[in-house]
Parts: structure tokens; C-alpha cells; sequence
């Protein structure tokens, strides 16, 4: 069964955290609830979880209204950032403690608790305690609890914030991987762009109690509906720009777009990913002649900083996959830019 909040609002006095939120989160899914801090995905969390009562609004569990059934007879499971391990127990007595409290028998308790480590792969680490085990470790004990009782749905508040940035990438592979093979229902709470694209089905874009935008990772990316999702949502070429006949009048010369494209007349950003800007216009149906400001390698990709000659004060980026064997251009050269009309995402401004 899915989880469906209507009309959600949640206020703090005089501070509104949430504004009439609306989502359906659906039966076994991956769904991510993105944003900065402060913008109320947590309060979402903890709302659903129902360790927090809304101040409007209702929460459905299937055909059932749960907005004021208690946390511990919701049948959804919570891993924190922190762990929340007991760390007098052993790892097997942490992760059996539901189970036991809901007054399974010994032998079940070990049994399941040694089947659900194996499956997030530390079934050699009964007998230890959290203090012998790593970071990653630990956060996989904290899974195997959260599973262990066998839930509708894990909510799972940023629970790789604490972990390096190696050990985040692994974990985020693992628990995709987890969830398909467990076909539980995961939500999951996070301020970083790389773990909601590497991990979801779909993600919830918020900012500011309000939900911007709602889709998979490719439509948000490609396809941003607003200029907070296009700025936040990894890096973005923000053009403003109007349209004047049909056409889209930039700082660096007017652009024919797909009829497709609503052309309204209220200004617009023409967003386009740095990715999409290429260094060399010979592939392009757009040519922008620009002045390179800076040349920064970054491992991976290198990114070219640049200042077209028809608007000098505005700031291009592109990047481009590493390559040790290309002749790059140097701070001061003239190159071409180029990119393709249908890679713009036009957004309009609201504000």
C-alpha cells in the first residue's frame, strides 16, 4: 500500500514549515524528498512517521486515515542520521530488539536477525559492538533493524550525511540495491543532488514549505519547472531571456525554438546544463563567440569559464569530459561556444 498526505500544513507559531503539501508516495517505491535546510522535508518525514502531528491536512495508509495513530502502531520502520544504536548491545541484539519487544522467542529473534545481516552483508558481525564497527557498518546495522520487522515503508532521515565521501557512494548503491531486493516502500530525506539522482524513483523538490517540482530524476534534471529547481538541482547556465516574434532574444543574439515551446511573452531563463555548452561550435546550431575567463581541471571533467563578446558580463560554464591529450584554450582566448536549441529548458519567471 502507498502513503498519500492531502493538504498537509504544518505551522510553528508564526513560522509556516509546510503549505498544503499533497503527495502520493507509492507502493514500493524510491521516492526522495530533496531540498535545503529549512525547506520542510524533514518535517514531512516526521510527519508521516507520526512523530510529528500536522496542523491541517490528513495522512493515508492505503484505504486507512493514520494522522492520529500513534508511531508505534504505524507499521513503517525510521533510520536516522545518527544510528540510534544501543551501543551496550551487540550488533545482533540491536538489530533483534524490535522483534523482541514485540515479544518474539529467542530462536526467531536470532534467526531472523542473522538472515536480515547477511542480506546487508555483515552477517559475520553478531558479537560485535558499534564502537568495533565502521561508519558504513554501523548504518548498515541500523538497516538491517529498520528491516528486521519486516515494514510497509522506511523512512530514512539523510542517514549518510555522517559518512566520507567514498563510503557515501557506496552506501548509495547498496541501498538502491537493498530496496529492490526487499520490494519495500523507501522514503528518503536528503540535501545532496548526487544521492537523490544515483538512488531514486522519483524526487520531491522543496523549498521553503513548498513543493517546486515532482518527477524522475531525468525530467528534473533536463526538464526543470522552475528557476529554484534549476539552480538547485546540479549546475545550470541561467540565460535571462524574452521572446520577440516567436523568436527567443538573448543576451548574445536571437534563437529559433521548437514550436512545441510555449513563446510566452513574460521573461524567461533559458537554462542550459554545462554539460550541453560545447567547447568548438562545428557540432552546434548555435555559435557563441566568447572570451575564455578561466580553465579549471576538476579530475573527471574540466570546466571552461567564458564571457560571450556580445554580453561580456555574463559568465558561461562548460564542462567537458577530461581528456590529457586535448589542447585546451588559456585565460584571455577567443573561442567559440556552441549548443542546440532543443537542450534549453525554458522556465519562466515568476518573481
Amino acid at each position: 500500500m502507498g502513503v498519500t498526505l492531502k493538504a498537509i500544513s504544518k505551522a510553528y507559531g508564526a513560522h509556516k514549515a509546510l503549505s498544503e503539501i499533497s503527495l502520493d508516495v507509492g507502493d514500493g517505491e524510491f521516492l526522495t524528498i530533496l531540498g535545503p535546510s529549512g525547506s520542510g522535508k524533514t518535517t514531512i518525514l516526521r510527519i508521516v512517521g507520526g512523530f510529528t502531528q500536522p496542523t491541517a491536512g490528513r495522512v493515508w495508509f492505503g484505504d486507512d486515515d493514520i494522522t492520529d495513530v500513534p508511531t508505534h502502531k504505524r507499521p513503517f520502520n525510521t533510520v536516522f542520521q545518527d544510528y540510534a544504536l544501543f551501543p551496550h548491545m551487540t550488533v545482533e541484539q540491536n538489530v533483534g530488539y524490535g522483534l523482541k519487544i514485540k515479544g518474539i522467542d529467542r530462536k526467531t529473534v536470532r534467526s531472523k536477525s542473522t538472515e536480515t545481516l547477511d542480506i546487508v552483508g555483515l552477517g559475520g558481525f553478531l558479537d560485535r559492538y558499534p564502537a568495533q564497527l565502521s561508519g558504513g557498518q554501523r548504518q548498515r546495522v541500523a538497516l538491517a533493524r529498520a528491516i528486521v520487522c519486516e515494514p510497509e515503508l522506511i523512512l530514512l532521515d539523510e542517514p549518510l550525511a555522517a559518512l566520507d565521501a567514498e563510503m557515501r557512494r557506496q552506501m548509495q548503491g547498496f541501498l538502491k540495491e537493498l530496496q529492490r531486493n526487499i520490494s519495500t516502500t523507501f522514503l528518503f530525506v536528503t540535501h545532496d543532488q548526487e544521492e537523490a539522482i544515483t538512488m531514486s524513483d522519483r524526487i520531491v523538490v522543496m523549498d521553503n514549505g513548498e513543493i517546486e517540482q515532482i518527477g524522475t530524476p531525468k525530467e528534473i534534471y533536463y526538464s526543470p519547472k522552475t528557476p529554484f529547481v534549476a539552480r538547485f538541482f546540479g549546475e545550470n547556465n541561467m540565460i535571462k531571456s524574452d521572446f520577440v516574434d516567436g523568436q527567443l532574444r538573448t543576451p548574445f543574439g536571437e534563437i529559433a525554438l521548437p514550436a512545441s515551446i510555449n513563446k510566452s511573452k513574460r521573461p524567461v531563463f533559458a537554462a542550459l546544463r554545462p554539460e550541453k555548452l560545447l567547447f568548438g561550435a562545428a557540432k552546434s546550431t548555435i555559435s557563441i563567440p566568447s572570451i575564455v575567463k578561466e580553465v579549471i581541471f576538476i579530475g573527471s571533467t574540466t570546466q571552461l569559464r567564458a564571457c560571450p563578446l556580445a554580453a561580456p558580463d555574463m559568465v558561461l560554464i562548460v564542462k567537458m569530459a577530461s581528456d590529457p591529450n586535448q589542447v585546451l584554450p588559456k585565460k584571455g582566448d577567443q573561442i567559440d561556444l556552441g549548443f542546440n536549441a532543443q537542450d534549453l529548458a525554458i522556465i519562466e519567471v515568476t518573481q
